[in-house]
């Protein structure tokens, strides 16, 4: 790996590449420490230091920080997320997005990112409003003068922000390294790496006793097997064979190579998580914003607020709401596994191309026999991709008996090595093309 990064810091087109990269990433942590205007910051940070809510953990930890400050990245690139997300799903459903998506090429491509864009910018819009009036009800110390006019600039600041994310994304993709949105979401979390290693000391040595090194240490030893695990099933593939028939056209024979459908058991990366924290959370987010009163009062919106937060804290939850809110984040990771997996690859079409092509899986007729092959081996790789992916998503939930703010860690972790293990395969890809072999052997 260093090896790699060695070469392609001496190939001057590379090197450009990343130069351009580092300079859009100092840009990105810059804006994370720049409040919006008529936010308090000392108040914001004593209110925050006195609450006990991690609900927004996910967008904190995605946005480096940035959400805890109300910086003008606090929303980070989660709207575009969010909005790539629904237009993924609305495709599948309106015939004019699907054909733009599999007929239209690059054209098609464009638009689709033109109407990502767009919804971007209105759910970014959605998003500050229900910020704003969330803190304008729980900590309205927090804004120095509270009106319509501070709350426009809020909007306005935030929005802006979350533009300006977009742009660098779309630049550090085209003239970067890496795909530019999952690069910032790398950054983020990677910025509270620091953070994370001072707390795992404290606990470690200040003060020192044996129980808490063995926990420190647990957690040390913990997270380079979780690493390298996620890296194991991340590289992980089911190669299934194709066999191409021959035949002849003039004089000449095609034909009659051997491949294989490379079947990946994470297919669906971190999106299931993500789809299930969402689900799980939102009822809270609305009660928080419309219904304040309920989260320290009493009956069913009381009752349902604790339900839905019981997967990001565990101080003051009943323990038969974690439980049973676990159960059901859990399932829901493993439906919506199985979701994004067969949204994003058609066993039906699979076996169609095949088929045109003159192909066939040896033993298997060409055929609905060989989609019904395809889809058996996804659906197992799946239910094994969707298990180890609760196994991710639960591990914050398992190692609360310590004192570390490690909600999302799991997450976090597949995150950031399933984008370090894109960027050293894009760095070796254009270190090939210029005749460069083999250097993460």
């Amino acid at each position: 790996m260093l090896k790699t990064i060695a070469n392609a810091w001496k190939t001057p087109e590379v090197r450009k590449k990343i130069l351009m990269t580092l300079l859009l990433i100092v840009i990105f942590r810059l804006g994370c420490f720049i409040v919006v205007p008529g936010v308090n910051s000392q108040e914001l940070a004593e209110q925050l230091k006195n609450s006990t809510s991690t609900l927004t953990g996910l967008i904190n930890t995605i946005s480096g920080g940035a959400f805890s400050k109300l910086s003008i990245f606090a929303m980070s690139i989660t709207p575009y997320i969010t909005a790539s997300i629904i237009i993924q799903l609305l495709a599948m459903i309106i015939p004019y997005l699907e054909r733009l998506t599999k007929e239209d090429g690059e054209e098609g491509r464009k638009k689709i990112e033109f109407y990502t864009k767009i919804l971007t910018l209105v759910l970014a819009a959605v998003e500050a409003t229900g910020i704003y009036i969330s803190y304008s009800m729980n900590y309205s110390s927090v804004f120095v003068n509270a009106g319509l006019k501070t709350a426009t600039v809020f909007v306005v600041s935030l929005v802006t922000g979350t533009s300006i994310l977009m742009w660098l994304g779309d630049i550090i993709t085209n003239k970067g390294i890496g795909n530019g949105i999952s690069m910032l979401i790398f950054v983020g979390i990677v910025s509270g790496l620091p953070q994370g290693i001072n707390q795992v000391i404290s606990l470690a040595f200040r003060p020192f006793s044996t129980a808490n090194f063995l926990i420190g240490l647990a957690i040390v030893l913990g997270a380079i097997l979780l690493i390298a695990g996620v890296v194991f099933v991340q590289e992980a593939e089911r190669k299934i064979p194709v066999q191409y028939a021959k035949k002849v056209v003039g004089r000449k024979m095609y034909g009659g190579q051997s491949t294989h459908i490379p079947m990946k058991l994470a297919m669906a990366g971190v999106m299931p998580i993500i789809f299930a924290s969402s689900f799980m959370t939102f009822p809270a987010m609305l009660i928080q914003i419309f219904n304040p009163q309920a989260i320290t009062g009493t009956g069913f919106w009381h009752g349902l607020y604790q339900f839905s937060i019981a997967t990001s804290t565990s101080q003051g939850i009943a323990p038969i709401f974690s439980v049973a809110n676990a159960i059901i984040y859990l399932l829901l990771i493993v439906g919506f596994t199985y979701f994004y997996t067969y949204a994003t690859f058609n066993p039906a079409e699979v076996s169609n191309n095949i088929k045109k092509n003159g192909g066939f899986i040896p033993g298997i007729r060409a055929g609905k026999p060989t989609s019904d092959y395809i889809s058996s081996v996804l659906s197992k790789l799946t239910l094994f991709g969707g298990f180890f992916l609760s196994l991710i998503a639960i591990l914050p939930m398992l190692i609360r008996f310590s004192s570390l703010d490690i909600a999302f860690g799991g997450t976090s972790i597949l995150i950031v090595v399933g984008v370090a293990l894109e960027v050293m395969q894009q760095l070796e890809s254009q270190l090939l093309v210029r005749h460069y072999k083999g250097f993460l052997e």
